[in-house]
Parts: C-alpha cells; structure tokens; sequence
C-alpha cells in the first residue's frame, strides 16, 4: 500500500508566544520569554508524528499557494510526509494560521481558518483509502464540509478493511452535534477529557466511555500529564505519562495520536498502545511547538529506553 496511515485535516503555522502572554489592551507593550513559528495543526502534527515513528504517511489538507503554503510545505517534506491538496482547494484561500500564548500548565488559540474548512468528504476517494492501511482525522469542527459526509468515509474505509480513527478537537461552535452517526462507523475515537464529556453529554468519563463503546467505538482518552486511558468491549486499560522537563504542551495530544497509531499498526495489543501514545504525548513537550521534540520509536519501548 502507498500508506501505512493517510492522515486528514488542517495543516498551518503555529506562532507559539510564551512568557507574558495575557493581553493586555490600551495599547501596553509586553516583553515575551520566547516566539517560535512551527508546524501547526492536529492532522499535520498527527502526521509528523507517525512519520518520525516509521509509518508511510499521508497528510490531506487545503493548503494555499502563499508564503505560510510555503512553509508547511518544507516542514512535511524534511519529516517525509507526503502532502496531498485536491485541486479544487488550490490557491482558494490563505493558509490558515494559529497564534499560541503557552502559558505554564495551559494555552489560549486563535486560528485563522483560511484554507482548513475547504475539504470535502469526496477528496478521500476510494482510491486513496485503497491505497492506506489506515484513515486517521482530525480537527472535524473547523471543517464542516469534511464533517457532513464523514460517516460515508468511515463507511467505505470499513468496506475496505481500512481502519478509521477521529479526533474531533474542541468544537469552537460549543453545540458538538452531528457525531452521532460518524461515530458509528468509527474504529477509535481519541479525546481530550473535557471533548469526550461534551460529545458523550455523560457526567463522568467511565460512563461517557461507556456509552461511546457501547455504541461501536474504542474510546481512546488522552489525559494530559495523567497519561492516556483506553476502553473498548469488554476491557479497559491505563497507562502513565513520562515526567519530563515541560518546554510547551503544544500538540502534545497530537503526538499522543501518533505514538497510539504506530502501535497499533505495529500490532500491539491496546493497553500497550496506550502506553506508548502517553509516552509519545509526554516526549513531545520537551521543545517549542508540536514537533520538534516528537520521539522517535526507540523512545516508546521500555526496553530500549
């Protein structure tokens, strides 16, 4: 196959500001610790991942054809990720862009969408899902075109013995409606604590998990500096994270994304796919940014560490 994991959804720069990063209006000027311009996005950041790990990677996105095109371009291509932009997303619109003010323990975002929600669900064609062993997407709300006829992409990957994964990110609408009928034809879903309450609408995670596998999917919980937690029919499993000397917690979900989908395609068996996803997510915030600290595969087994 031409990919071990085709990747789907946002590519952009990330400005990530860190210091003194509550603004402040009227016009004060504040003294910042440090600024760094790095790959953004939960798909490019998934994607980045998994080719540091070893897989053939994918990654469609809309991406314009300008100076912020440029730079996402250049970042894939040094990781070996392989970007596709369908032709009718090309030079529609800017590259979108976020803006990062990393404070210690939590961030604020502010995206631009640009080019991000100009995806449709028929850009992942039964070609490219024949060619991928694996489906993985991401940042779903900023993309409500993708979103409409996901469950159809789901559908067909499943036809096709192509697994499928979804990471919806923080919904900015706050409404988290229309997952019902993706999650259905979804092999794993992978949230945040917060995102698998509001999807679920349950009162606690063990019952909002509960309620997801019940309804077909392997719920796959990404617990900041706690680890990660997975459930799925029948079984659930933990794993802590690595302490780490935290630089910025930037894509660390993302990273945590990755290590859980080289595992898995490596043919570990869950609770060691957790593990490895909550030892990638950990590596990662060693540096500025979502990428530059991501660990190689060595990192992730015990053994070799």
């Amino acid at each position: 196959m031409r990919f071990d994991v085709l990747v789907v959804g946002d590519a952009n720069p990330d400005l990530v500001l860190r210091g003194d990063v509550r603004p402040r209006f009227g016009q004060e000027e504040q003294l910042l610790d440090a600024a760094d311009l790095v790959l953004g996005g939960s798909a490019a950041i998934t994607a980045m991942g998994c080719a540091r790990l070893g897989l053939r990677t994918g990654l469609l996105a809309a991406v314009g054809d300008d100076v912020f095109g440029s730079f996402v371009r250049e970042r894939l291509a040094e990781r070996g990720v392989e970007l596709l932009v369908p032709d009718h997303a090309q030079a529609k619109e800017p590259t979108g862009i976020s803006v990062i003010l990393s404070a210690p323990g939590d961030r604020a975002i502010l995206t631009l969408s640009g080019a991000i929600p100009l995806l449709r669900p028929a850009d992942v064609t039964d070609e490219l899902i024949k060619d991928s062993r694996h489906v993985h997407v991401a940042s779903l709300f900023l993309q409500p075109g993708l979103q409409e006829g996901l469950a159809d992409v789901f559908a067909r990957a499943r036809a096709n013995d192509t697994g499928t994964s979804l990471d919806t990110n923080w919904d900015p609408s706050g409404r988290w409606s229309g997952l019902e009928e993706i999650l259905a034809v979804t092999d794993v879903f992978l949230p945040n604590a917060a995102e698998l309450l509001a999807v679920s609408k349950a009162g606690n995670l063990h019952e909002a998990a509960a309620k997801l596998v019940a309804a077909g999917t392997t719920v796959v919980l990404k617990d900041g500096a706690r680890g990660g937690r997975v459930w799925w029919p029948g079984g659930e499993a933990a794993a802590p994270g690595l302490s780490v000397d935290v630089v910025d917690t930037t894509g660390a979900g993302d990273s945590f994304n990755a290590g859980f989908l080289a595992a898995r395609l490596g043919g570990e068996a869950l609770p060691e796919a957790v593990a490895w996803a909550a030892r990638a997510g950990s590596l990662s915030t060693r540096a500025a940014g979502g990428t530059a600290a991501q660990p190689e595969r060595d990192e992730l087994i015990p053994s070799a560490r």
